[in-house]
Protein backbone atom coordinates (compact mmCIF):
# COMPACT_ATOMS: atom_id res chain seq x y z
CA UNK A 1 0.00 0.00 0.00
CA UNK A 2 1.18 3.72 -0.72
CA UNK A 3 0.99 6.33 1.76
CA UNK A 4 -2.58 8.35 1.91
CA UNK A 5 -2.83 12.22 0.90
CA UNK A 6 -5.91 13.52 1.20
CA UNK A 7 -6.40 16.06 -1.35
CA UNK A 8 -9.89 18.46 -0.80
CA UNK A 9 -11.47 21.01 -3.71
CA UNK A 10 -13.84 23.72 -2.23
CA UNK A 11 -14.37 26.95 -2.59
CA UNK A 12 -14.75 30.00 -0.04
CA UNK A 13 -13.62 29.73 3.70
CA UNK A 14 -12.88 25.77 3.68
CA UNK A 15 -9.54 26.73 2.72
CA UNK A 16 -8.97 28.22 6.40
CA UNK A 17 -8.89 24.93 7.63
CA UNK A 18 -5.73 24.90 10.27
CA UNK A 19 -2.68 22.70 9.42
CA UNK A 20 0.70 22.35 10.48
CA UNK A 21 3.20 23.62 8.15
CA UNK A 22 0.83 24.76 5.77
CA UNK A 23 2.01 26.36 2.65
CA UNK A 24 0.71 27.40 -0.77
CA UNK A 25 2.34 25.80 -3.61
CA UNK A 26 2.57 26.49 -7.23
CA UNK A 27 2.08 23.10 -9.11
CA UNK A 28 2.40 23.49 -13.36
CA UNK A 29 0.08 21.30 -15.34
CA UNK A 30 0.58 20.32 -19.58
CA UNK A 31 -3.02 21.34 -19.17
CA UNK A 32 -2.89 24.75 -18.68
CA UNK A 33 -3.65 26.49 -15.87
CA UNK A 34 -5.31 25.39 -12.59
CA UNK A 35 -7.31 27.51 -10.65
CA UNK A 36 -4.73 28.51 -7.80
CA UNK A 37 -2.52 27.01 -6.02
CA UNK A 38 -2.45 24.52 -3.54
CA UNK A 39 -2.31 24.49 -0.05
CA UNK A 40 -0.09 21.71 1.67
CA UNK A 41 0.11 20.83 5.28
CA UNK A 42 -0.34 17.99 7.83
CA UNK A 43 -3.52 17.39 9.82
CA UNK A 44 -2.50 14.88 12.79
CA UNK A 45 0.48 13.41 10.45
CA UNK A 46 -1.70 12.87 7.17
CA UNK A 47 -0.73 14.96 4.57
CA UNK A 48 -3.34 17.07 3.03
CA UNK A 49 -3.38 19.25 -0.50
CA UNK A 50 -5.86 22.11 -0.33
CA UNK A 51 -7.33 23.21 -4.06
CA UNK A 52 -9.79 26.41 -4.10
CA UNK A 53 -11.75 25.26 -7.33
CA UNK A 54 -12.86 28.63 -8.26
CA UNK A 55 -9.64 30.35 -7.16
CA UNK A 56 -9.18 32.38 -3.97
CA UNK A 57 -11.21 35.58 -4.47
CA UNK A 58 -13.89 32.83 -6.25
CA UNK A 59 -12.69 34.09 -9.53
CA UNK A 60 -14.19 31.66 -11.73
CA UNK A 61 -17.79 30.77 -12.52
CA UNK A 62 -18.16 26.86 -13.16
CA UNK A 63 -18.07 26.06 -16.97
CA UNK A 64 -14.89 28.23 -17.15
CA UNK A 65 -12.78 25.95 -14.27
CA UNK A 66 -9.67 23.65 -15.88
CA UNK A 67 -11.00 20.86 -14.54
CA UNK A 68 -8.49 18.75 -16.48
CA UNK A 69 -5.61 21.03 -15.01
CA UNK A 70 -6.67 20.87 -11.39
CA UNK A 71 -7.17 17.23 -11.16
CA UNK A 72 -3.36 17.03 -13.12
CA UNK A 73 -1.79 18.95 -10.61
CA UNK A 74 -3.53 17.13 -7.48
CA UNK A 75 -2.35 13.93 -9.13
CA UNK A 76 1.32 15.32 -9.56
CA UNK A 77 0.70 16.72 -6.08
CA UNK A 78 0.25 12.78 -4.70
CA UNK A 79 -3.73 13.05 -4.17
CA UNK A 80 -4.69 9.22 -3.44
CA UNK A 81 -7.81 10.33 -1.61
CA UNK A 82 -10.22 13.67 -3.31
CA UNK A 83 -13.18 14.87 -1.47
CA UNK A 84 -15.57 17.43 -3.17
CA UNK A 85 -17.13 20.27 -0.71
CA UNK A 86 -19.44 21.90 -2.61
CA UNK A 87 -22.70 23.79 -2.67
CA UNK A 88 -25.95 22.29 -3.97
CA UNK A 89 -29.01 22.87 -4.21
CA UNK A 90 -32.17 20.06 -2.91
CA UNK A 91 -34.95 18.28 -4.22
CA UNK A 92 -36.00 17.01 -0.99
CA UNK A 93 -38.05 18.25 1.64
CA UNK A 94 -36.18 16.02 3.94
CA UNK A 95 -32.90 18.13 3.07
CA UNK A 96 -33.13 21.25 3.76
CA UNK A 97 -30.64 23.69 3.88
CA UNK A 98 -27.71 22.98 6.31
CA UNK A 99 -27.43 19.07 5.66
CA UNK A 100 -24.25 17.75 4.12
CA UNK A 101 -25.33 14.86 1.31
CA UNK A 102 -22.57 12.15 0.87
CA UNK A 103 -23.37 11.29 -3.20
CA UNK A 104 -23.70 7.98 -4.33
CA UNK A 105 -24.35 9.12 -8.01
CA UNK A 106 -24.14 11.65 -10.43
CA UNK A 107 -25.96 12.45 -13.66
CA UNK A 108 -23.93 15.32 -16.17
CA UNK A 109 -26.03 17.74 -18.18
CA UNK A 110 -22.76 19.89 -18.65
CA UNK A 111 -22.00 20.41 -22.72
CA UNK A 112 -19.27 22.82 -22.84
CA UNK A 113 -16.37 21.36 -20.78
CA UNK A 114 -13.47 19.31 -21.40
CA UNK A 115 -14.58 15.64 -20.24
CA UNK A 116 -11.27 13.60 -20.51
CA UNK A 117 -7.89 13.38 -20.52
CA UNK A 118 -7.63 11.06 -23.42
CA UNK A 119 -8.46 11.25 -27.26
CA UNK A 120 -7.24 10.80 -30.56
CA UNK A 121 -4.04 9.55 -30.12
CA UNK A 122 -4.65 7.78 -26.99
CA UNK A 123 -8.05 6.42 -26.26
CA UNK A 124 -9.49 4.84 -23.12
CA UNK A 125 -12.14 3.77 -21.45
CA UNK A 126 -12.73 4.29 -17.77
CA UNK A 127 -16.16 2.70 -15.49
CA UNK A 128 -17.72 5.56 -14.01
CA UNK A 129 -20.69 3.01 -13.29
CA UNK A 130 -19.82 3.67 -9.55
CA UNK A 131 -18.79 7.16 -9.20
CA UNK A 132 -17.60 7.31 -5.54
CA UNK A 133 -14.88 5.43 -3.75
CA UNK A 134 -17.10 3.54 -1.18
CA UNK A 135 -14.20 3.48 1.47
CA UNK A 136 -13.93 7.13 1.58
CA UNK A 137 -17.74 8.06 1.46
CA UNK A 138 -17.53 5.66 4.70
CA UNK A 139 -14.75 7.90 6.18
CA UNK A 140 -17.02 10.98 5.05
CA UNK A 141 -20.19 9.94 6.73
CA UNK A 142 -17.48 8.47 10.17
CA UNK A 143 -16.53 11.83 9.84
CA UNK A 144 -20.04 13.73 10.15
CA UNK A 145 -21.47 11.52 12.71
CA UNK A 146 -18.32 11.97 15.14
CA UNK A 147 -18.94 16.06 14.74
CA UNK A 148 -22.76 15.92 14.72
CA UNK A 149 -22.99 17.59 11.47
CA UNK A 150 -26.27 16.88 9.95
CA UNK A 151 -25.95 14.30 7.17
CA UNK A 152 -27.88 11.45 4.28
CA UNK A 153 -25.99 9.14 3.28
CA UNK A 154 -26.51 8.77 -0.43
CA UNK A 155 -27.96 10.77 -3.58
CA UNK A 156 -27.97 11.67 -7.08
CA UNK A 157 -26.20 14.94 -7.51
CA UNK A 158 -27.81 16.62 -11.00
CA UNK A 159 -24.81 18.46 -12.94
CA UNK A 160 -25.52 21.58 -14.59
CA UNK A 161 -23.62 24.05 -17.12
CA UNK A 162 -24.86 27.11 -15.49
CA UNK A 163 -23.97 29.54 -14.41
CA UNK A 164 -27.90 30.71 -14.29
CA UNK A 165 -29.98 28.49 -11.77
CA UNK A 166 -32.78 26.39 -12.67
CA UNK A 167 -36.06 27.58 -14.38
CA UNK A 168 -38.98 25.58 -12.32
CA UNK A 169 -39.77 23.51 -15.09
CA UNK A 170 -36.09 22.39 -15.52
CA UNK A 171 -36.15 22.01 -10.98
CA UNK A 172 -39.88 20.22 -11.67
CA UNK A 173 -38.03 17.78 -14.37
CA UNK A 174 -34.86 16.68 -12.22
CA UNK A 175 -36.69 15.79 -9.59
CA UNK A 176 -39.07 13.41 -11.77
CA UNK A 177 -35.77 11.44 -12.41
CA UNK A 178 -35.33 10.91 -9.15
CA UNK A 179 -32.47 13.72 -8.64
CA UNK A 180 -31.17 14.26 -4.90
CA UNK A 181 -29.67 17.20 -5.26
CA UNK A 182 -28.61 19.75 -8.23
CA UNK A 183 -24.86 21.68 -8.76
CA UNK A 184 -22.52 22.92 -11.35
CA UNK A 185 -18.98 21.54 -10.23
CA UNK A 186 -18.69 18.33 -9.90
CA UNK A 187 -18.62 17.03 -13.15
CA UNK A 188 -16.24 16.52 -15.17
CA UNK A 189 -14.31 16.72 -11.92
CA UNK A 190 -15.48 13.24 -10.70
CA UNK A 191 -14.99 11.41 -13.89
CA UNK A 192 -11.57 12.84 -14.22
CA UNK A 193 -10.33 12.03 -10.90
CA UNK A 194 -11.41 8.05 -11.79
CA UNK A 195 -9.24 8.51 -15.17
CA UNK A 196 -6.03 10.08 -12.55
CA UNK A 197 -6.85 6.49 -10.94
CA UNK A 198 -7.64 9.17 -7.40
CA UNK A 199 -10.53 7.99 -5.35
CA UNK A 200 -13.35 10.34 -4.89
CA UNK A 201 -16.08 11.26 -2.85
CA UNK A 202 -18.68 14.40 -2.17
CA UNK A 203 -19.95 16.09 0.58
CA UNK A 204 -22.37 18.25 -0.89
CA UNK A 205 -23.86 21.21 1.16
CA UNK A 206 -27.68 21.70 0.54
CA UNK A 207 -28.19 25.90 0.42
CA UNK A 208 -31.60 25.62 -0.97
CA UNK A 209 -34.23 23.92 -2.29
CA UNK A 210 -33.61 24.94 -5.66
CA UNK A 211 -36.75 26.66 -7.96
CA UNK A 212 -39.24 23.88 -7.52
CA UNK A 213 -40.88 24.38 -4.05
CA UNK A 214 -43.55 25.97 -3.81
CA UNK A 215 -42.91 27.70 -0.13
CA UNK A 216 -39.17 29.06 -1.38
CA UNK A 217 -39.86 30.06 -4.77
CA UNK A 218 -36.89 31.06 -6.97
CA UNK A 219 -33.36 30.69 -5.91
CA UNK A 220 -32.09 33.91 -3.92
CA UNK A 221 -28.23 34.26 -4.12
CA UNK A 222 -28.36 36.23 -0.53
CA UNK A 223 -30.03 33.54 1.07
CA UNK A 224 -27.65 31.12 -0.40
CA UNK A 225 -24.68 33.28 0.62
CA UNK A 226 -26.39 33.00 4.14
CA UNK A 227 -26.36 29.06 4.75
CA UNK A 228 -22.43 28.61 2.85
CA UNK A 229 -21.40 30.59 5.84
CA UNK A 230 -23.12 29.11 8.04
CA UNK A 231 -22.20 25.79 6.35
CA UNK A 232 -18.06 26.72 6.48
CA UNK A 233 -17.72 25.97 9.94
CA UNK A 234 -18.85 22.59 9.82
CA UNK A 235 -16.91 22.04 6.35
CA UNK A 236 -14.26 22.66 8.10
CA UNK A 237 -14.44 20.59 11.52
CA UNK A 238 -15.87 17.34 8.28
CA UNK A 239 -12.83 18.08 6.98
CA UNK A 240 -10.26 18.03 9.82
CA UNK A 241 -11.92 15.20 11.95
CA UNK A 242 -11.71 13.21 8.17
CA UNK A 243 -8.51 14.00 8.24
CA UNK A 244 -7.61 12.83 11.79
CA UNK A 245 -9.49 9.53 11.29
CA UNK A 246 -8.12 8.80 7.89
CA UNK A 247 -5.84 5.30 7.57
CA UNK A 248 -2.17 6.75 6.50
CA UNK A 249 -1.76 4.05 4.51
CA UNK A 250 -4.25 4.47 1.23
CA UNK A 251 -6.59 1.60 1.17
CA UNK A 252 -7.09 -0.09 -1.94
CA UNK A 253 -10.78 0.68 -3.22
CA UNK A 254 -12.56 -2.24 -3.79
CA UNK A 255 -14.13 -1.11 -6.98
CA UNK A 256 -10.60 -0.12 -7.96
CA UNK A 257 -10.87 3.52 -8.78
CA UNK A 258 -7.05 3.34 -7.79
CA UNK A 259 -6.60 0.99 -10.62
CA UNK A 260 -9.05 2.29 -13.29
CA UNK A 261 -6.92 2.49 -16.12
CA UNK A 262 -5.12 -1.14 -15.42
CA UNK A 263 -7.10 -2.22 -18.79
CA UNK A 264 -8.69 0.96 -20.22
CA UNK A 265 -6.23 1.86 -22.57
CA UNK A 266 -7.24 0.80 -26.59
CA UNK A 267 -4.44 2.49 -28.69
CA UNK A 268 -1.97 0.02 -29.48
CA UNK A 269 1.37 1.36 -28.38
CA UNK A 270 3.28 1.89 -31.71
CA UNK A 271 -0.17 4.17 -32.29
CA UNK A 272 -0.17 6.14 -29.60
CA UNK A 273 0.69 10.23 -30.10
CA UNK A 274 3.87 11.23 -28.58
CA UNK A 275 3.00 14.54 -27.46
CA UNK A 276 -0.50 13.70 -26.05
CA UNK A 277 1.80 11.08 -23.91
CA UNK A 278 3.80 13.28 -22.76
CA UNK A 279 0.92 15.39 -21.25
CA UNK A 280 -0.72 11.98 -19.76
CA UNK A 281 2.84 11.11 -17.75
CA UNK A 282 0.84 11.92 -13.88
CA UNK A 283 -2.43 11.00 -14.84
CA UNK A 284 -1.38 7.86 -16.68
CA UNK A 285 2.07 6.95 -15.91
CA UNK A 286 1.10 3.94 -13.38
CA UNK A 287 0.16 2.39 -16.99
CA UNK A 288 2.03 3.82 -19.36
CA UNK A 289 5.78 3.69 -18.73
CA UNK A 290 5.61 0.34 -17.91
Amino acid sequence: MSKAVLGIVGGSGVYDIEMDNARWEKIESPWGTPSDEVRRGEIAGLPVVFLPRHGRGHRIPPGDINYRANIDVLKRAGVTDLVSVSACGSFREDLPPGTFVIIDQFIDRTFAREKSFFGTGCVAHVSVADPISPLLADALEAAATAEGIPHARGGTYLCMEGPQFSSVAESKLYRQWGCDVIGMTNMPEAKLAREAEICYATAAMVTDFDSWHPDHGAVDITSILEVMRANVSNAIKLVTRLARDLPGEHQPCPIHSDTALEFAIMTAPEKRDADLLARLDAVAGRVLNR
